[in-house]
């Protein structure tokens, strides 16, 4: 313990004290988080499927070398959003992918995927495949996480059963693994498939993760929420226990008295399951 008569009075002390103390509680959160992660930069490209202008934001990471290997991790928005969700939201988690991404050094990305009702139809996906290629010439990339809500937790299940060799890890927040039994956001995800599911089965079978689970080879974390009626849990649950009696590296958080959101803490959880699996 310093001596107080080096700074001064007692109550000047205490004063000085207090005002540490204070510091230190209002920093401690950010200090938890190892590294941050640079500003954002909008990035366009002309999209392979059809020729169309799409975008995608990117952020660095604190001490980012080019030279260097990094992964990246790759968040999917929600319905009616757009790529800045992750980016720029507060909510649980968004945030909560940020500051694992910083923590880890990742390069974060959030794109469009045919914003804003993209629910990764075919243009989207290709979008998705032509982005993941985009960033491995431009960056020496390491494992391609992807993590996403709703809309985005059904994408990233979609995307990965689809296309496995392309995707290290992922992590599924509130989303849906059969798009075929799925019966909210009809009109959006018959303009993202091409057409009704009465009229595009197999496009939506092969859509829906849960009839794939030899493919989803990847360490998988979900959360579910026992009262989502936006996206209900069942085929999730479904899913994670066949992966889990195959033996893969599953974490599913359920929450039976939860909704349709992932708090922070276990969005954390879910995240660093996959990053450090």
């Amino acid at each position: 313990m310093p001596d107080p008569e080096c700074y001064g009075t007692p109550i000047e002390y205490q004063t000085m004290l207090v005002a540490l103390t204070c510091f230190l509680l209002l920093t401690l959160p950010a200090l938890a988080v190892a590294g941050a992660l640079g500003a954002p930069n909008d990035i366009a490209f002309t999209a392979a499927a059809d020729g169309s202008t799409e975008h995608y934001v990117e952020l660095l990471p604190e001490g980012f070398d080019a030279a260097k290997e990094h992964a990246v991790l790759i968040a999917f928005h929600g319905h009616g959003s757009d790529r800045w969700q992750f980016v720029r939201e507060a909510r649980d988690e968004c945030r909560a992918a940020r500051d694992v991404a910083a923590k880890h050094g990742m390069i974060f990305v959030s794109p469009d995927y045919r914003a804003t009702t993209s629910w990764m139809g075919p243009k989207a996906d290709a979008d998705t495949v032509q982005l993941i290629g985009e960033l491995k010439k431009r960056h020496r990339l390491g494992r391609v996480i992807l993590v996403g809500g709703s809309m985005g937790g059904t994408a990233v299940l979609t995307f990965a059963a689809m296309h496995p060799d392309l995707v290290d890890g992922v992590c599924s927040l509130n989303g849906t693994a059969n798009l075929l039994e799925y019966t909210n956001f009809q009109d959006a995800i018959e303009q993202s498939f091409g057409g009704k599911k009465a009229d595009l089965p197999l496009e939506y079978k092969n859509r829906s993760a849960e009839y794939w689970p030899e493919r989803l080879t990847m360490p998988l974390a979900v959360t579910t929420g026992g009262k989502d009626t936006s996206v209900p849990p069942d085929s999730v649950l479904r899913l994670a226990d066949i992966l889990t009696k195959l033996g893969r590296k599953v974490l599913h958080i359920h929450r039976p008295e939860g909704g349709h959101s992932t708090n922070y803490e276990d969005a954390v959880r879910a995240l660093e399951f996959v990053v450090g699996s």
